[in-house]
């Protein structure tokens, strides 16, 4: 299959790395085109900076990856995903893949998820997709979302579990948008992987650190709450990973306007 991977954390991340190569060497015909710096929280934005009306990408060689076409785009990664879809790296993907994140993309708060924005635009086209992202704050403290020990985080069991679901996504209808979330341990010490419903929160929440006369400054902290059986956090604080199945945007089967909106 013809796959895309993109990312938030910027082409030079760890862990689109990671994934391209398990995708590359399960023999998967791999296009990689991601932000040239990090746009986490990014969402579903479709941004880009441009110059005389053109949008400017670079060629760049992934470490072991020689022969992978892989593009430096000056964009977010809902704006990559829909131009891939438009032809402009080449033929349209089959799947798009977007992660690996640096941190989980869980409960409601994968509305600011640029890792999972990029997978619901390809969904507007049909495309499937399959957002992957490791979770950090289930195995460390909150500044350790920092790139300071990228290098021993796990990026090989999540990007294996992620390669290992591609041929099931293939076989799902047209438009099927997968979040999947891995504890950050080996391969072996993962309890499992459980489907999930989404926490009724994220992972963290912003707070206002100060404020003043025409300024404020936010600050992140871990969310204190109580897990949800059967929800993503829930089961990733016992070791297993979690995939759900995420629903693009579609009409409500119920609501209708009422008759008297005039009055």
């Amino acid at each position: 299959m013809r796959v895309l991977v993109t990312n938030d954390d910027g082409f030079a991340a760890p862990g689109i790395l990671h994934l391209a190569r398990a995708v590359h060497e399960a023999g998967h015909d791999v296009l990689v085109a991601a932000p040239d710096t990090e746009v986490s929280g990014a969402g579903a934005a479709l941004s880009a900076t441009v110059a005389d009306g053109r949008l400017v990408y670079e060629p760049v060689e992934l470490d072991g990856l020689p022969g992978v076409r892989a593009y430096s785009v000056p964009a977010s990664p809902a704006y990559i995903a829909m131009l891939t879809g438009l032809g402009a790296f080449g033929d349209p993907p089959d799947l798009l893949l977007s992660g690996v994140n640096r941190g989980a993309n869980a409960g409601h708060a994968i509305l600011h998820s640029g890792t999972v924005g990029a997978v619901l635009t390809g969904a507007a086209d049909g495309l499937r997709g399959l957002a992957v992202s490791l979770n950090i704050l289930g195995e460390v403290a909150l500044n350790a979302l920092s790139t300071v020990d990228d290098e021993t985080r796990h990026w090989p069991t999540a990007a294996t579990i992620a390669t290992g679901l591609l041929d099931w996504l293939a076989a799902a209808p047209d438009g099927t948008v997968l979040n999947l979330n891995v504890p950050d341990r080996p391969l072996d010490a993962v309890a499992g992987l459980r489907p999930a419903s989404l926490a009724p929160f994220g992972q963290v929440q912003m707070t206002v650190a100060e404020h003043g006369t025409g300024f404020v400054r936010t600050a992140l902290r871990e969310r204190e709450a109580e897990h949800v059986p059967g929800s993503d956090l829930a089961l990733l604080a016992e070791g297993y990973a979690t995939v759900t199945a995420v629903l693009p945007p579609v009409r409500h089967p119920t609501l209708e306007p009422p008759d008297d909106w005039r009055s």
